[in-house]
């Protein structure tokens, strides 16, 4: 391994590349510090310090801090993050499944393709202006502002944190062209890695290395567990990411002159994770709403006392059973949804026999694209199964020992799935320049694949 890194920073176009990406990477940390004007970050940091992290609105902020690696206890430039990018993204992906003109424009190749980029960029800078206003709104309606200057507030923050986020955009984009790995994954990863150091100090600070250790701190027995569950969880991360079922795929043999040609013997390979952390992110974002609704709805005089809202407002608590069982029925629903809209079989099929390949056994066609979907679906309970138990952990951890669920997040759920898929991306994308180039990989086994095949 040392040598491997060593090799590394030998070659010159990929030395470059990745000090070219760490470069851009500190940069997005240093914007996080950079305020936004005409507010005072004296009075943020003493209202955020006394929140309530349990209640939904705070659960909400504190899931939306762990992608934008910020803190409520500053208004930053970069405060929205690159969330909206990601949010726009998604809402185009979803539709061009049902505008035709979007279809259309994704079966174009490269141009389609960034005509789909420019229009995410616009989506982008509206979903900001939108989500800045809120914030803003809310940041200025508490009095945070400096006095007599609540419109100026506006303003700068309106402008200010949307022109945050387009340089991120612009600061992902400048990875992919010149770094190396895919720049907004690695700006999320980023994120989600900065609050890593303030989990680690807040667990070391309830540690109590004694064996007769007090209630409410966490004792050796509990700290060797939780070592234990991190290693076992990032080992499962990484086995379901690069998990395939490999369907077999012959090649026909065809004549062209005196010579023959195909015949080959390959395999398509269907991930078992298809969706990544899409139908997480999906169903938290989901499970948000119902319990900030009801909170709401037992604000009103007359609902006050309804015994049906308090037993909902009881079910609804992130500790609930009934909480978390919906939960991992949402991340069922969301996979299945994911692949129904990713993954086409039709269109897979038909490419299979337009280039003169086919499954044995299998007539090309339509039985073709009916066994690749029935295959999608099996393999998918099992992709869905994992990342419903994988999004529970942190809630089972913090029920059992007692932790701050803030700390118990980092041992799963959507943060440590998108670190380690990035970081097999990362990790494959270092290793084939390396090979490219006549040097031996990190893996003398062979190569290590990536979170993208």
């Amino acid at each position: 391994m040392f040598a491997t890194v060593v090799n590394i920073f030998r070659i010159q176009d990929l030395r470059n590349k990745i000090l070219f990406t760490l470069a851009l990477l500190i940069i997005y940390r240093v914007g996080f510090h950079i305020p936004v004007p005409c507010f005072d970050q004296s009075k943020i940091a003493d209202v955020t310090k006394s929140r309530d992290t349990e209640s939904p609105l705070g659960r909400a902020a504190e899931y939306m801090q762990m992608f934008t690696g910020g803190t409520l206890e500053k208004s930053s430039l970069f405060g929205l993050g690159i969330m909206p990018y990601i949010t726009s993204s998604i809402i185009l992906m979803l539709l061009g499944e049902v505008i035709p003109s979007l279809k259309k424009l994704r079966q174009e190749g490269q141009t389609g393709h960034k005509k789909i980029q420019e229009y995410t960029r616009y989506l982008t800078v509206l979903i900001c202006v939108l989500q800045s206003i809120m914030f803003m709104k809310l940041l200025g309606g508490g009095g945070l502002t400096y006095a007599g200057m609540e419109r100026q507030a506006m303003i700068m923050g309106i402008v200010g944190m949307t022109a945050g986020t387009v340089f991120l955009m612009w600061l992902g984009e400048q990875i992919d062209e010149y770094g190396i790995g895919n720049g907004i994954s690695l700006i999320i990863m980023a994120g989600i890695i900065s609050r890593m150091p303030w989990a680690i100090t807040s667990l070391w600070e309830i540690v109590d290395l004694r064996f007769d250790a007090p209630i409410g701190t966490v004792g050796p027995a509990k700290l060797l567990f939780l070592a234990g569950a991190f290693v076992f969880v990032v080992a499962g991360a990484i086995l379901i990411t690069q998990g395939q079922r490999r369907i077999p795929i012959q090649q026909a043999k065809h004549m062209r002159g005196r010579r023959m040609y195909g015949g080959q013997r390959h395999y398509l390979p269907l991930r078992v994770n298809h969706g990544g952390v899409m139908p997480i992110i999906f169903a938290s974002s989901f499970m948000m709403f119902p319990p900030v609704i009801v909170g709401e709805l037992s604000k009103i005089p007359r609902l006050m006392n309804s015994v049906v809202l308090q037993t909902i407002n009881e079910a609804l608590t992130p500790r609930a059973f009934t909480y978390n069982l919906l939960y991992m029925l949402l991340i069922f629903l969301f996979a299945y949804f994911w692949v129904t809209v990713q993954f086409q079989p039709k269109e897979m099929a038909k490419n299979l026999r337009d280039s003169g390949s086919f499954i044995p056994g299998l007539r090309p066609g339509r039985r073709t694209a009916d066994y690749l979907e029935t295959v999608m679906t099996r393999i998918t309970y099992f992709g869905a199964s994992f990342l419903a138990i994988i999004a529970v952990v942190p809630t089972v951890v913090s029920v059992s020992l007692g932790i701050d669920w803030r700390v118990a997040m980092f041992l799963g759920g959507t943060g440590l799935l998108i670190v380690v898929s990035v970081s097999l991306d990362l990790v494959q994308k270092i290793e084939a320049n390396l090979l490219m180039r006549s040097y031996e990989g990190f893996s003398g086994a062979g190569r290590i694949k990536g979170a993208y095949g």
